[in-house]
């Protein structure tokens, strides 16, 4: 069985910097036609001449592949729409962190009071740059999700014309939010549609699958996999892969991220076939994120699957990626 996928793209990509750069940029600009590109480096990228420099590093490290970095800043109550309207042109969305919560976070946003972030996100709204939000309070890791819709809700209702994008969203309470607001979308990992908390923690326990957020429950994976499967219009694929290296993960202090760039499309084609919506495919993780995101351009690549078995590396790198050494289905052939 032969599919093909148009233009494919990660709407939610780390890449980090440096030797990390060179090591995972290729694995996404192979299989990519383009990707949303996380801005929490160390420093966060946060002006108009690092986010410059940051793209033009991705491009050298993607040797000049047929794959375009859409390029974030890492949101500060401080922009003003003069500096937007400066940098527009270089930037597709700007990422929002909670202060702390997650890697390389801790210069976000520590209070959510709508009129101090009034300024910057109403000349966002203006401007029609989207806002990205890794969405977790500080609260009972298995409750930040869910506790941050209502600043969802809050920021959707006071900014109704900004495209607010949901990150990574991993409960059905995030999915049962989408339809409640014109303006809320969000990306959907492969892995929060792949495992639970029992995977990470259940038995053994498996680093190289602890992520922010943690996976859930049995019961959120599955209101994922339906407007996924389904590929519901305000949803759209966002990998999150997250590289670290292996000494990083296999730590008593753990780091947070599962990288995932280089299987994700072959695991995703064996998802939506075992589930009747392969037809849903395209739009997932391409159709979808061009109406969400109206302003991209993608260069046009074409990737065919079949299915044919694939034994994923031990490492790539330093970086040890999910199903390390495991079979997986399918492959990319063209």
């Amino acid at each position: 069985m032969s599919i093909t996928l148009n233009s494919p793209l990660d709407m939610h990509l780390h890449l980090r910097d440096g030797d990390m750069l060179k090591t995972v940029a290729p694995l996404s600009s192979s299989s990519f036609a383009g990707a949303i590109i996380m801005p929490n480096l160390v420093p966060p990228v946060s002006t108009k001449e690092e986010l410059i420099a940051y793209k033009k590093r991705i491009e050298e490290a993607c040797d000049n592949s047929s794959f375009t970095p859409y390029m974030t800043l890492f949101f500060k109550p401080s922009y003003t729409k003069e500096f937007l309207e400066s940098v527009k042109d270089e930037l597709t969305a700007i990422k929002l962190y909670p202060a702390g919560i997650t890697t390389n976070s801790e210069g976000g946003v520590s209070g959510f009071d709508v009129e101090e972030l009034r300024p910057t996100l109403e000349a966002m709204s203006e401007l029609e740059i989207p806002l990205c939000i890794h969405g977790e309070t500080n609260g009972f890791v298995m409750d930040r999700e869910a506790e941050f819709v209502s600043i969802y809700e809050k920021l959707a209702s006071a900014f109704p014309n900004l495209t607010i994008i949901m990150e990574h969203i991993t409960t059905k309470a995030s999915v049962e939010a989408l339809d409640r607001f014109d303006n809320l979308y969000a990306t959907i990992t492969l892995h929060h549609l792949m495992i639970t908390l029992d995977d990470v923690a259940g038995g053994m326990l498996q680093p190289h699958l602890f992520c922010k957020p943690i996976a859930k429950r049995p019961e959120d994976r599955e209101a994922l996999r339906k407007v996924a499967l389904e590929a519901h219009p305000k949803v759209m694929f966002g990998s999150d892969s997250a590289p670290h290296p292996q000494h990083a993960k296999e730590s008593c202090g753990c780091a947070a991220g599962v990288f995932t760039a280089p299987i994700a499309l072959q695991v995703l084609t064996e998802l939506f076939v075992e589930h009747s919506t392969v037809k849903n495919l395209q739009a997932f993780v391409s159709d979808n994120a061009l109406k969400i995101y109206k302003n991209i351009e993608v260069p046009k690549k074409t990737i065919r699957l079949e299915k044919k078995t694939f034994v994923v590396p031990p490492k790539y790198g330093t970086v040890v990626p999910m199903y390390a050494s495991e079979t997986i289905a399918y492959s990319i052939v063209e």
